[in-house]
Order: C-alpha cells, then sequence, then structure tokens
C-alpha cells in the first residue's frame, strides 16, 4: 500500500484517534490482531504494547526515537564505544558535504525507521536525488492512529554514518533483543533485509524457538551463537533499565558489536504473532505499572 493510498484508508482512524485514543486502539487491534483488545487487564504481548503506548509517557522515549539524540541515551548509559561513526549532521540537505564524504556511507533521516540510503559508490551518487529524498522524508508525519506518541516529537535532522558491512559482502544480520522490565528475554535474528526478509528467535541461552514468527517467516538457516552473545546481552540490559520494556537492536562485524535502534511498540503492537499462546508466552515476561515522571 503506498503512501497516499495508505492515508486516504487511516483518514477516519486518525479522526477517531482525536476523539477517542483507547476506541481507536481497540478498533485497529480487532481489525489487525483478530482478538478484542484488553486495555484493563491485557495479558499478551501486543495488547500490553497499546497499554504502553496509552499510559506510559516516558520522556526519554522522544528522545531515543530520534537517530541522532539516541547516541547521547546511549553514551549516557555507559555504552558510547558500540556507536557507529558520526560522519555528519544537519537540518539542510543542501549542505550535506558530499565532496569530503567517503566512497561508502549511510544517509538518515532521524525521526523514521526506514528513512535510510545506502550508499556504494560515493563518487556516481546522484546528489540532487538523495538531496530530494531526504527533503521529502524531513516533511513526513507519522499517522496519529497507530497511538505512538513518542515519535516525531523531536526537530528531525539528516545524519551521515559510516558504512557497516561484512568481508563476504552479504547484508548484515540483525540482532534485535526484546527486553521486559530492564531484563532480556528473546534475539531476533533478522536476515537478508532487503531481498527475502527472514527472521528467527532465541532465547537468551540460544535455543532456537521453532515454528514462531511475526511479519516474517523463519529461515530454519543454522545461524551460530556470537562468541560476544554475553556481552551484547549486557549492552541490552543497560539500554533498556529506563524502560517498561525495550528492543534494542545490533549489529555484528568481526565480533564487534554496533548499535542500531531502540524501538519502544514491536510493529505497533499489530504485527500478528503466529499464534496466540506465542503472543501470550511474550506477554507474560512484561509487568505492566504505571510510573510518574518528573
Amino acid at each position: 500500500m503506498n503512501t497516499i493510498t495508505k492515508n486516504i484508508v487511516l483518514f477516519p482512524f486518525n479522526l477517531l484517534y482525536k476523539i477517542s485514543p483507547e476506541m481507536d486502539l481497540k478498533v485497529l487491534f480487532r481489525i489487525k490482531q483478530g482478538y478484542p483488545l484488553n486495555l484493563k487487564h491485557p495479558v499478551t504481548f501486543n495488547e500490553k504494547l497499546q497499554w504502553i503506548k496509552l499510559h506510559d509517557h516516558n520522556p526519554l522515549m522522544t528522545k531515543c526515537c530520534d537517530k541522532y539524540l539516541v547516541r547521547q541515551f546511549v553514551k549516557d548509559q555507559g555504552c558510547g564505544e558500540i556507536l557507529n561513526k558520526l560522519i555528519w549532521s544537519g537540518y539542510d540537505p543542501e549542505e550535506i558535504p558530499f565532496e569530503i564524504l567517503p566512497e561508502k556511507y549511510v544517509i538518515k533521516v532521524t525521526h523514521g525507521s526506514t528513512f535510510n540510503i545506502l550508499v556504494k559508490d560515493g563518487k556516481h551518487a546522484d546528489r540532487r536525488k538523495i538531496i530530494k529524498k531526504c527533503k521529502k522524508w524531513l516533511k513526513a508525519k507519522f499517522l496519529p492512529c497507530y497511538g505512538e506518541w513518542f515519535y516525531g516529537k523531536e526537530k528531525p535532522r539528516i545524519i551521515v554514518e559510516e558504512y557497516l558491512e561484512t568481508d563476504d559482502g552479504k547484508d548484515l544480520k540483525d540482532y534485535k533483543v526484546f527486553c521486559f522490565n530492564g531484563e532480556p528475554a528473546y534475539v531476533r535474528v533478522d536476515s537478508d533485509r532487503f531481498q527475502n526478509h527472514k527472521s528467527d528467535i532465541f532465547d537468551i541461552e540460544w535455543r532456537r524457538i521453532k515454528n514462531v514468527h511475526t511479519r516474517y517467516p523463519c529461515s530454519n538457516d543454522n545461524i551460530t551463537k556470537p562468541d560476544c552473545i554475553k556481552e551484547l546481552l549486557t549492552y541490552a540490559k543497560k539500554l533498556s533499565e529506563p524502560f517498561l520494556h525495550a528492543r534494542i537492536d545490533f549489529y555484528i562485524i568481526k565480533n564487534k558489536i554496533y548499535f542500531g535502534e531502540i524501538t519502544f511498540t514491536n510493529g505497533a503492537g499489530f504485527d500478528r504473532f503466529s499464534s496466540y499462546e506465542w503472543d501470550k508466552e511474550m506477554g507474560d515476561k512484561l509487568r505492566l505499572r504505571k510510573v510518574r515522571y518528573s
């Protein structure tokens, strides 16, 4: 579904959200998940993510959803060494210093998870096309009906980071650590993300959770346990500590860990699990509580 069509389809829900965020989420949830949303006594993982949208307003969440501002949070949590190299940042795409950038780099607009441009041949990069795309992305607004209030609160900017790649040229695996109340519980490994996206889920002892998936099917490949898994989980614990729930994403290159991003509502809480039982099992690990933030 393209952006225009999506905006048209979801327009009534955007209106409903302004009137009653709770009712809007209940309607969308029933349509997308196929079972009613219980906000008084949420049980499943996806139900609890909807509760978090409505009742958890941790001010750190707005900072951590911004790809530039999250860098300071990572440093504050004592994890600055896993940050990818920042080459440039600014608010105006016209000011991107293409002439001094390396051959390979990544351009990101900081308020969206899909606003990324991978440049592998800087000499022949279409600069005007890149600038035009960045200008378009900077104007993008998040749909209010999904209830993810923490996105788009900070002024978006452009950042240029070092290009990360493997020795064999294959797509980087994305190690997504699901943390509940500051404790890592599962690692989802996403592979072939730009071609034939697959995801496999492991517990923290690296035991595969078989035949379990959400948006993407399992690969069933032999995914080796990283040598730095303990270190990875330690970083995930530190970075998730201030939050009821957080998914902390990493990359690993030559046993070196790089921070990716932090997500608070995986799939906006609308990704359908392969079974209700698995949705509930993950939900059992998340203890909800209302917190007052000063």
